[in-house]
């Protein structure tokens, strides 16, 4: 069962191959001789058999065949007899090569396939190659060079060109997957397998669309907390949009969003093919910058202004040397040297002068890499100076790139640079935005490990009351909600909004603005209108009673003339905000096609279409997300002191995102909302108008139902934590994990027993790798749940001080299977708290959430000589049978 479910489709011992190079059909022929010639040119690991639909005999004879892949290159017509026949043949999984198959037909395809119980890669797809296999299992052109990149791309034609490119560029590859229009084993699927694959380092992908956002989102995020993820996607704009859309069939939905998506999954994205290579390359030196400020190291004063003018273009920082550290270097520069700004070592710089000054930039805690720039010189040696740059690698704690300037006269430096695993780029600019790959894979790492719960810890809002306001507007036929309606829902969720009266007549109006205070805003109420201003249904700053009776009559005047259709409620009458002293912003909701709700955040007021100004993030937030997404907006640097203004309350902004997200996450009803204006000071935030737009039913993401289907990332699933007392005394609790468990968790292992610890990993380890510790702890609560036991202990510290400490006594897991309907289990328990029910209640609680996820069975291995799981799992009801492939485990199932 460590075998990874798509092992026999891409790591396949025995393959049988269905084509046949003389038929009449043009295209098939075609595929089925490129498919041929590849599948010859090399020696495959494994056992190769071609089979000829016209010329291999007997059906009796076929079904003598035994292998783990069938790989099919028939027309049409025949290949459903052919995945037949490989199921018979116990393969477990087939690839068909073909293009232009319709949806309809391949549908067919996909449920025959799973009726087999076989994985279908294809169709309409260009095969993939495992280099360090021997196998080009492909129409992509020779099989590349083995090496720890891997790729996918939705694009057959650009897959050959990337290849082709990488060639000559000796960029070698662990895997590379072609995938089509249709897919059955899709992107998601070849996305988890190659996150799983020990010899795939960095992981890129081009792509055009997807198809389910939730499975797409749940394996990208598990990916990239392994390891690096590059993405380069079509369709940035509207017209490769619409292309993408018609050339993959696949959702594309916003631009922005997807950034939104790819920044809280944890990987990079990059717009050209060039960048990804370029991105791979510097993220495979494995340093991790922890910030912006990259400073350069260069003996030649123009590259180096270049590439500062650069880190400016990518909003980097350019890193300077602290003043004891820059006076200290000085000393043993040349006389021309300048530390200013750049560390410019002067023309006169010799190789030791590059390595004094790569020691002194690497020990200083301002800077967070490094970039040294080298311009031939005449006299001297480009060689000696890349020797000098690498002799100083073993020694680096940060990220370290090179531009050798030039072409053949650096080219032995170059390689030089290369063996020794340093990034090294051609032009100043390029190495700088590799430098911005590193630190955005840093900053989305970090968005990665948030894992927010659908309510914050503020202050529990009145649910049942906005999902009433809800229904009410249903019932009527509506998805326009009135300002009453929409600030209604805010005041639900406690977000301030300025005190709003409806006025029926122009003598109401004039009371209620006496009461409110002068002076104030009317606004028309109507259900059918959505955009008020449109109708001139706004009048701003009204200072006195006759003024607001004027302007009532004017304003009922002019919509009816201009909407005459529109039911009309009357106008209201609210208080106008404090405009003076504070700023506008925007907060809204936007529902997009793939990825469902996104919350945005920028600049507010009637200019919003013209500022344009909109950073996005995916729902939930906590308050950690809450603050990335304001300094992201280009509004940010206005909301401190600011032309004579005070700084705004930052904390009150923050609390308004939350609880917008909250209204995002409990309400699946909502479509969009535009806060706009809302007013921000250092006395807090007041939403001055609100539109809401609202639907029958969630947008449910990935076809799945249940709790929180509408989005693409589910909360931390907080509802499922609970207490419960030791057999001896005592209590523990169990919650779902979350990554600030990482360390209790290791923890949890190095204590165990050297017997415990083998019966769950199967494994000597002493403790867990970095990679599974991080995967084990940051999980996507869709496709798998562990739930972990804490005891608070009593400790006493070196100052006499008694601390309660957590700890984690225990982990119950399950993974859901390929199959969307079974899940696999795993169970231990500190040795210290066994047999006091801790693995009862642990195994009850995690197939109680299998049950309210929708599987159906249950199913672990167990070693054979485990008499304590094995006697625990008969406890609770599970059939126990030898596991066939391996007599040493015993196959433990449970019916949910």
């Amino acid at each position: 069962m460590d075998a990874h479910y798509l092992t026999p489709l891409f790591a396949p011992k025995a393959i049988v191959v269905f084509a046949d190079a003389s038929r009449p059909d043009a295209a098939v022929s075609s595929h089925a001789a490129t498919l041929l010639q590849a599948l010859k040119a090399q020696r495959f690991n494994g056992t190769l058999q071609f089979v000829s639909t016209q010329t291999s005999g007997t059906l009796a004879d076929l079904m003598e065949i035994k292998a783990d892949l069938a790989i099919i290159a028939l027309p049409p017509a025949e290949v459903p007899a052919a995945i037949e026949l490989a199921a018979r043949m116990a393969c477990q999984a087939v690839m068909v090569l073909s293009n232009g198959v319709d949806s309809d037909l391949a549908a067919e395809w996909h449920k025959q396939a799973r009726r087999e119980g076989i994985y279908l890669l294809g169709p309409n797809c260009q095969g993939y190659q495992r280099p360090s296999l021997g196998l080009n299992a492909s129409t992509l052109g020779p099989l590349a060079e083995p090496g720890p990149l891997a790729l996918i791309s939705q694009s057959g034609p650009l897959t050959a060109s990337m290849l082709d490119w990488a060639a000559r560029n000796a960029v070698s590859f662990s895997s590379v997957v072609s995938l089509g229009p249709y897919a059955s084993v899709g992107l998601a699927e070849a996305l988890d397998f190659l996150a799983n694959d020990p010899q795939t380092q960095s992981i890129l992908i081009y792509m055009e669309g997807i198809w389910d956002a939730r499975r797409f989102m749940s394996t990208l995020r598990s990916a990239a907390n392994a390891k690096p993820v590059i993405v380069l996607k079509a369709g940035r704009h509207s017209a490769g949009q619409a292309a993408a859309r018609t050339h993959s069939s696949a959702m594309v939905g916003d631009d922005e969003v997807f950034d939104a998506a790819l920044r809280r999954a944890g990987a990079v994205r990059v717009k050209s093919f060039d960048e990804m290579f370029s991105a791979a390359k510097c993220l495979a030196s494995r340093f991790r910058p922890v910030g912006k400020r990259l400073a350069i190291i260069t003996n030649g004063g123009g590259p180096g202004v270049l590439a500062a003018d650069r880190i400016h273009d990518i909003d980097l920082a350019l890193g300077h040397l602290s003043s004891d550290a820059a006076a200290a270097l000085k000393a043993a520069l040349p006389p021309t040297a300048s530390l200013v700004d750049l560390v410019n070592l002067s023309e006169d710089a010799t190789p030791a002068h590059f390595k004094a000054a790569l020691e002194s930039t690497n020990r200083d805690s301002s800077i967070d890499g490094l970039l040294v720039i080298y311009s031939p010189k005449a006299g001297t040696s480009p060689l000696a100076f890349a020797q000098a740059v690498a002799s100083c690698k073993p020694g680096m704690s940060k990220p370290l790139l090179t531009c050798w300037m030039g072409d053949d006269s650096v080219a032995d430096a170059r390689v030089a640079l290369n063996d020794a695993n340093i990034p090294t780029y051609r032009t100043p600019e390029s190495a700088v935005g590799a430098f911005g790959y590193l630190s955005s894979f840093y900053q989305n790492q970090q968005l990665l490990q948030q894992t927010p719960p659908p309510l914050s810890t503020l202050a529990k809002p009145d649910i049942e009351g906005a999902r009433l306001v809800i229904e009410c507007v249903l019932a009527e036929r509506r998805k326009v909600l009135t300002e009453m309606e929409s600030k209604s829902l805010l005041s639900a969720f406690h977000i301030p909004v300025t005190e709003t009266i409806v006025a029926r007549s122009a003598h109401e109006a004039m009371m209620i603005a006496t009461q409110l205070g002068f002076p104030v805003a009317l606004k028309i109420d109507s259900p059918d209108i959505s955009h008020k201003s449109d109708v001139q249904g706004v009048a701003l700053n009204i200072t006195n009673g006759a003024g607001v009776r004027d302007a009532y009559n004017d304003m009922i005047e002019r919509v009816k003339r201009l909407s005459p259709n529109a039911r009309i409620n009357g106008v209201t009458v609210q208080q106008m905000a404090r405009a003076r002293t504070g700023r506008e912003i925007y907060i809204g909701v936007v529902t997009d096609d793939a990825f469902g709700p996104v919350i945005a955040f920028g600049a507010g007021g009637t200019m919003i279409e013209l500022i344009n100004d909109r950073a996005m993030e995916l729902p939930p937030l906590n308050q950690y997300l809450a603050h990335r997404l304001i300094e992201r907006s280009r509004v940010a640097g206005t909301l401190g002191e600011w032309r004579g203004l005070q700084a705004v309350d930052l904390d009150a902004v923050e609390r308004v995102l939350l609880r917008v997200s909250e209204m995002v996450c409990e309400l699946p009803q909502l479509r969009e909302m535009d806060i706009n204006p809302l007013i921000i000071d250092e006395d807090g935030a007041i939403a001055v108008d609100a539109r809401i737009v609202i639907d029958s039913g969630p947008h449910v993401i990935g076809g799945r139902a249940g709790a929180y289907s509408h989005l693409p990332i589910l909360p931390y699933p907080a509802r499922f934590e609970q207490v419960w007392p030791l057999r001896d005394g005592g209590e523990y609790t169990v919650r779902p994990i979350h990554t600030e468990d990482a360390q209790m968790l290791q923890e949890l292992v190095q204590s165990l027993s050297s017997e415990s610890r083998y019966f769950r990993f199967v494994s000597s380890m002493t403790e867990l790798p970095p990679t599974m510790l991080a995967k084990l702890t940051l999980i996507d609560y869709d496709r798998e749940m562990a739930l972990v036991a804490v005891y608070k202990e009593r400790q006493a510290q070196e100052n006499g001080e008694i601390v309660e400490r957590e700890r984690i006594i225990g982990v119950s897991r399950y993974i859901t299977n390929p199959d969307q309907t079974s899940c696999e289990f795993s169970l231990v328990v500190a040795d210290a708290f066994s047999g006091k029910g801790l693995g009862s209640r642990l195994m009850e609680s995690i197939m109680e959430v299998a049950r309210e996820r929708g599987l159906t069975e249950i199913i672990g291995l167990v070693l054979t000589n485990n008499d304590g799981m094995l006697r625990l799992m008969r406890g609770l009801g599970f059939t126990i049978k030898p596991y066939p492939d391996d007599p040493d485990f015993r196959l433990v199932t449970h019916t949910l």
